[in-house]
């Protein structure tokens, strides 16, 4: 599956990050990705879009992270509320098998 995500750029202590599409089972630093379609810049919290691209991306049924969902949403380019990243836990797969069954 296809999604936008963040790909971390720039030197150490100063994030900025590219808007990429990529495959979901790429890595976000594995440097394999389809398209750039915009940047990020943490510190001052600009984003600049390729906005056409981004909604020829999103008709096509490509999946955004929940970052990339909330910056999309600052530019009106997704009519939706934000999301909420507070709470999500990742679930360790291998520690959720290796737990004592009650």
């Amino acid at each position: 599956m296809l999604m936008i995500r963040l790909s971390r750029v720039g030197r150490a202590n100063d994030p900025s990050f590219r808007m990429v599409v990529t495959d979901s089972q790429n890595s976000a630093k594995s440097g394999r990705f389809l398209e750039v379609v915009g940047s990020y810049n943490a510190r001052g919290g600009k984003a600049q879009l390729d906005k056409t691209r981004i909604a020829h991306w999103l008709k096509q049924g490509v999946q955004v992270t929940d970052t990339v969902h909330n910056i999309l949403v600052n530019h009106k380019l997704i009519e939706s509320k934000k999301v909420s990243k507070v709470g999500k836990k990742k679930v360790d797969p291998k520690a959720k098998a290796a737990a004592p069954a009650a």
